[in-house]
């Protein structure tokens, strides 16, 4: 269908999926458009682009809601730039479901199509435009691709589970690089910075958990292939390659540290102003060796500060304080700063003042800022009463995420000055009240073009505008502008009212066509219409259709230490623009201090001044006697500004003698910013200091265990000093730096252990109330450095921390009460819990066994544990359960403890239960003697329980006569001293020991008595018994020598 003024367009139906859920598009074209990156909400499209002038590749998707996944795609081409389409299905398989589709960047001809992960793995390969594919099978699933920006083979691909492989055929063959890559962190070699163009940069998490930067060749990635070019460990997601530089941040002690390496050379530490204390850094540009960051610093939460830096990237200027930042649909970090395409040093910026969001300019790249002029009429020829400062204009400075719309600002390369963007005027920026706005002169004047939100796309290199309207509703008209916005001609581009979902425009074709897509209703197919403006050209530009403009900054034609003198097209001129229609005119102007800057301060007389905190002659720290520096005037040039004249010789830096310094602000510290190192494991330290002559500084380092190294200068220490400790402990290190002109020392305490492996808590079974009760923490190894102990008792929420392995407690409420330790040494932490009952009184006796029991103990935790539970019920017969308390020891022969406990809730008739348990006792003592109590282990296994008899000779009288009686019981002692010493040589276990283990080295371990806590208990050397190995493979035993047949009493003494 064509119209009277040679508008022409063409509507293609894409039919298909339908019903049932969402269908999504995804339109690559690639002529001389890069990859767009993809969106979806609902109905979208996924991308696209040009394959080349007449050829459009679509891949529509249709997502289930009920199955929660895409269960159809369809695979479009149109080799007529949309007139006509051609479903693909059948030549990539009828039954594959494709997920995204990639162009290479240096070969439009070759298409890859990946499958939906879902389904399938698999890559469809195309090297004819689309034409045809060939399908390979992948054992992996692609999250995404990096192309090389050189070789249109080589091509990096990023799995779910956080692997990066490689592949130099294009996708045919893939081989692994590494494992555990940070998402989005791997980057390409950079050419003419990279030695070797297939060198990948990424950041992974290695053995030894720790995330580090590391380098590789694509088909020489093993481990020890790789390097890393930063010897510490770094923060996760911090690695940014980008042209020149390379970023990394390291965190230690809650403070961020951020490194930069300048055209491949050691990373140095960034320097921004002393007492920024930042939280977040992003990297906003790297453009003609200079970066431009944003900070946001410790008092600061929506918003950041903008700050330049020299060539080298360390040292950092403040250029904008408080500019408003937002997050966008996927939660990254978005700052109000555009960059202003096609003029260099031209910035816009949204900015907090008084808590109001206003709109800044600058042209010389951030030194000077100010508001912009609001325009002096509206669109029906008002005055606009608007005056600075008070009232200006405010700019959306946000770029679209969807890439088929124009987003709330634009401006091309192609169209240098020009800048359209959504916007309002009055005090600040309102999001309510929306006009779009204009500036042909590079933003020093604007005029107002439409009262409602609108996007506005740049046709034929810039010489015309087209605007469709920004709303939810459907819509049929667009507007073109061929003078800058000035007047408007309104066009039909379909016959039915469209729900628009983007469009496809391309500045650079010079074919003058847009794809608009969108669809008639939500259940509806895709619509695509082909818009082709090529007749309302009526002719080629001839040079006759040009003007000139000057780019000025408020009337000063020295912008960026240079005059631009601009050619383009007069309005009105409906000429179609050439390539290289646009040309620059540059004159060389005087410079002034406006062109210089410096990371002083700017006081309000306009002088750049050192702030408190800096200190001019540091600046030469590191240059050496003999040697020269740049002695800075307060000011340096901007590194995009061209001026070569004028007073440029009055503010440059002049180079100067490098002074002789003595030593001064040395730090030592860990590579990884820990104070704890593991035995054995490498200790990395990093010498630092502030001043000093670095190649005539002698360097000294004691490591603190007797070891100590030295250095001539600091040339030899510059990645770190590595050192190995053998054994745990807590080490001075101690740093010594002296040249002749003085001296300076740094110490630091660094922790080495050895992780704790196991812990058994040694506590009583029972215990009196409110009488102290010591429990001991036996840790494994023993030798593991200094330890910290948590513990808890019953239901407390805060614990007791001491650094011994022993602690004294005090029960005041009875029942059972848990007793939790918590060790914790180094990175390690392991816990024990036991329970303890605790009563007013109890009475125990030991018991033993028939010998066949020996024969079936396992001599384990959970074999004593079940017997336990076996003789309880043989000899809780007619007596209440929760009386009788059977406690099982480790070791041969087998042996255990028998508690007989009060009634619950006897405290106050204690006479009466006394009485009670005496006759438990001896109704128990009875059918013990009498072995009556027995339990079958297993069939035909019966065990025989019984009193365990041990009866000691009393001592006799001092000064009765020796009678031969008395002589027998002397031998009779003499005898069982001797039986109790062959057993301890050949290591049985005794019972009614209780064993209290100390880890303490100083002393000699020692048993202590049972829970009576008797002063006069007999103490035994833990030397005298098993190993340590072995005392943790078993439960320590806890029991104390009985003297008597007879059950003992146990009381809590008033």
């Amino acid at each position: 269908m064509s119209f009277s003024l040679g508008f022409s367009w063409k509507r293609a139906a894409l039919l298909g999926v339908r019903g049932g859920g969402t269908q999504t598009l995804q339109t690559l074209v690639a002529a001389a458009c890069s990859w767009l990156f993809p969106l979806c909400m609902g109905k979208c499209v996924q991308g696209l682009g040009c394959i080349k002038k007449d050829v459009i590749l679509i891949l529509t998707k249709l997502y289930d809601f009920n199955l929660g996944s895409v269960t159809e795609s369809s695979l479009w081409r149109s080799t007529d730039y949309g007139t006509t389409y051609e479903k693909l299905n059948d030549k990539v398989g009828l039954k594959t479901v494709l997920s995204y589709l990639y162009v290479s960047p240096t070969n439009k001809r070759k298409i890859m199509l990946l499958s939906d992960p879902e389904v399938e793995s698999s890559i469809l390969i195309s090297s004819d435009e689309g034409a045809t594919y060939q399908k390979y099978r992948l054992n992996f699933y692609i999250q995404s691709l990096l192309f090389h920006p050189k070789q249109e083979e080589w091509i990096l691909a990023y799995s779910l589970d956080q692997k990066l492989y490689s592949s130099m055929d294009f996708g045919r063959k893939w081989q692994l690089m590494h494992e555990r890559v940070t998402p989005n962190r791997f980057y390409w070699s950079v050419a003419g910075l990279d030695k070797e163009p297939d060198l990948v940069h990424m950041e992974a998490r290695t053995a030894d958990g720790h995330t580090h930067y590391l380098t590789c060749r694509i088909q020489e990635c093993s481990e020890t292939k790789r390097s890393g070019p930063f010897s510490r460990s770094i923060d996760v997601s911090s690695l940014v390659v980008q042209d020149e530089y390379i970023f990394i941040q390291v965190t230690t002690g809650g403070r961020a540290t951020y490194y930069v390496s300048y055209r491949r050379e050691p990373f140095a530490q960034i320097k921004l102003p002393k007492y920024s204390l930042p939280k977040d850094m992003h990297i906003i540009s790297t453009d003609e060796n200079q970066v431009f960051a944003a900070v946001q610093e410790w008092n600061q939460n929506d918003t950041y500060n903008l700050y330049i830096s020299d060539t080298r990237g360390v040292y950092f200027t403040l250029a904008l304080e408080n500019v408003k930042s937002s997050r966008g649909l996927e939660g990254n970090i978005v700052i109000d700063l555009y960059e202003v395409a096609g003029i260099k040093g031209i910035f816009l910026a949204n900015r907090k003042v008084d808590d109001q969001i206003k709109t800044f300019i600058t042209y010389n790249k951030g030194r000077d800022w100010r508001l912009l002029q609001a325009p002096d009429t509206d669109l029906r020829g008002n005055p606009v009463l608007c005056q600075l400062p008070f009232c200006s204009l405010h700019l959306r400075l946000q770029l679209s995420e969807n890439p088929y719309t124009s987003g709330s600002i634009s401006s091309k390369e192609t169209a240098p000055g020009l800048l359209v963007a959504t916007g309002n005027i009055g005090s600040e920026l309102s999001y309510t009240e929306v006009g779009v706005f204009i500036s042909s002169d590079g933003g020093n004047s604007w005029r107002q073009i439409f009262e409602e939100e609108y996007n506005v796309w740049f046709l034929d290199w810039g010489g015309a505008l087209v605007a469709m309207k920004h709303t939810s509703v459907p819509i049929r008209h667009m507007w073109v502008s061929f003078d800058e916005g000035r007047s408007w001609t309104k066009y039909s581009f379909t016959s039915t009212p469209l729900f628009v979902d983007g469009s496809l425009v391309d500045p650079g074709i010079e074919t003058q066509i847009m794809t608009v897509f969108g669809h008639f209703s939500l259940r509806s197919e895709w619509q695509l219409v082909k818009v082709d403006y090529k007749s309302l050209f009526s002719r080629r530009c001839t040079k006759d259709d040009y003007q000139t403009w000057h780019l000025h900054n408020q009337g000063e034609p020295c912008v960026m230490g240079e005059r631009k003198i601009y050619k383009k097209r007069k309005p009105g001129a409906q000429c179609s623009l050439g390539r290289d229609y646009s040309q620059t005119v540059v004159s060389e102007p005087l410079c002034d201090p406006g062109d210089f800057d410096y990371g002083y301060e700017r006081h309000s007389n306009n002088q750049c001044i050192p702030a408190f905190w800096f200190s001019p002659s540091s600046l030469s720290k590191d240059c050496n006697v003999g040697q020269n520096y740049w002695n800075s005037t307060g000011y340096r040039r901007i590194v995009s500004n061209n001026c070569t004249d004028g007073l440029r010789e009055k503010y440059m830096a002049k180079m100067e003698k490098c002074p002789g310094k003595a030593p001064r602000g040395l730090h030592i510290l860990t590579s990884d910013g820990k104070l704890v190192m593991e035995q054995g494991h490498n200790a990395t330290f990093i010498i630092l200091m502030e001043e000093g002559d670095l190649q005539r500084t002698n360097i000294q380092l004691d490591f603190g265990d007797g070891i100590a190294v030295s250095y001539a200068n600091f040339s030899p220490v510059e990645d770190g000093i590595r050192h190995v400790y053998k054994s745990a402990g807590i080490f001075q290190v101690t740093a010594f730096a002296e040249n002749s002109l003085g001296s300076d020392t740094a110490v630091l305490f660094l922790h080495v252990v050895c992780p704790v492996e196991h812990v058994h808590l040694s506590v009583p079974f029972v215990a009196i109330r409110n009488k102290d009760v010591n429990i001991t923490a036996v840790v494994w190894p023993s030798q593991a450095g200094t330890l910290t102990y948590f513990w808890w008792f019953g239901n407390s929420t805060k614990p007791l921390i001491t650094l011994e392995s022993s602690i004294s407690y005090t029960f005041t409420v009875e029942g059972m009460n848990t007793v939790t330790v918590q060790v914790a040494g180094g990175s390690s932490l392991i816990q024990d819990t036991k329970e303890i009952a605790v009563h007013e009184y109890f009475q125990s006796q030991l018991l033993s066994f028939s010998p066949n029991l020996d024969y079936h103990n396992p001599d384990i935790p959970e074999w004593r544990q079940d017997v336990g539970k076996v003789i309880k019920r043989a000899l809780v017969t007619g007596i209440p359960d929760e009386q009788i308390l059977v406690a099982l020891f480790p070791g041969l022969p087998t042996s255990a403890e028998l508690f007989i406990l009060p009634h619950k809730n006897t405290t106050e008739r204690r006479k009466s239960s006394e009485a009670d348990l005496e006759q438990v006792v001896e109704i128990l003592f009875n059918a013990l003697n009498q072995n009556l109590v027995q339990f079958e282990l297993k069939p035909g296994v019966e065990v025989v329980v019984y009193v365990t008899q041990l009866t000691l000779a009393p001592l006799v009288d001092s000064s009765s006569g020796h009678s031969s009686s008395a002589m027998l019981m002397l031998l009779s002692v003499v005898f069982v001293g001797l039986a109790v010493f062959l057993i301890y040589k050949f290591k049985r276990k005794i019972p009614w020991i209780n064993i209290y283990a100390q880890v303490q080295h100083d002393k000699e371990q020692e048993m202590i008595g049972s829970v009576s806590q008797s002063e006069n208990a007999p103490k035994i050397t833990l030397s005298e018994f098993t190993d340590p190995e072995e005392l943790m493979d078993k439960d320590i035993l806890q029991s104390k020598h009985k003297k008597s047949m007879k059950p003992k009493l146990y009381v809590r003494k008033a």
